[in-house]
């Protein structure tokens, strides 16, 4: 959803900052990389080990870098179809590694075992509302949108789990209920989206 409404805005003031770094001699993959083996390394040092402000505030900085490579692809005339498929499947691991780290923390530190079983569950929601998009182009088909994507996925759970880390009781709590049920939602809602598609194509 944020991804209509913000990627104009967000676009302008990353674009420059995308064209200073090719100037550099960087290139979007190398960002992709950076980016994702520093929220991987930040989510399963800090958030395992139960320190929420800081494995928040890490892996956001790191979050940025996928904002980056996207404004360095623009600034070279476009990205590559590698680099797509680079770039979505590092998207998959870093947010693999966040709720991992997570469901982890919260079954050995926080024992919260039916905290942990709505992390673990996100692994698989946020795997599932991605592949249903993918399917659905390599069909020919639309699957976009919904209340759920990964903009707002990130928004939440570092929100919460960063709240957590300042003693806000049940932050993480809410986070983690509230994007179990919206990425339900958007499950359904792809899905939707799908079969008009499919209709609409005959």
């Amino acid at each position: 959803m944020l991804n209509i409404f913000a990627r104009a805005s967000v676009s302008r003031a990353t674009d420059p900052v995308g064209a200073w770094l090719v100037r550099l001699g960087l290139t979007p993959n190398a960002m992709t990389l950076v980016g994702t083996a520093g929220a991987v390394a930040a989510s399963l040092w800090l958030f395992s080990t139960g320190r929420l402000l800081a494995g928040s505030l890490a892996v956001t900085a790191f979050v940025l870098f996928d904002l980056i490579d996207g404004s360095m692809a623009r600034a070279l005339g476009g990205g590559t179809r590698f680099g797509a498929v680079l770039d979505a499947s590092c998207d998959r691991i870093a947010d693999g590694a966040l709720f991992s780290a997570l469901a982890w923390y919260l079954f050995t530190i926080a024992d919260h075992p039916v905290l942990a079983a709505a992390a673990l569950s996100n692994i698989v929601l946020s795997q599932v509302v991605s592949y249903v998009k993918a399917r659905a182009e390599a069909s020919g088909l639309a699957a976009d949108g919904g209340l759920v994507e990964r903009a707002e996925r990130l928004i939440i759970i570092l929100f919460g789990a960063g709240l957590a880390g300042i003693d806000v009781p049940y932050a993480l709590d809410v986070a983690l209920w509230l994007l179990t049920a919206g990425s339900v939602v958007t499950v359904v809602q792809r899905l939707l989206a799908v079969r008009r598609s499919a209709g609409a194509a005959g």
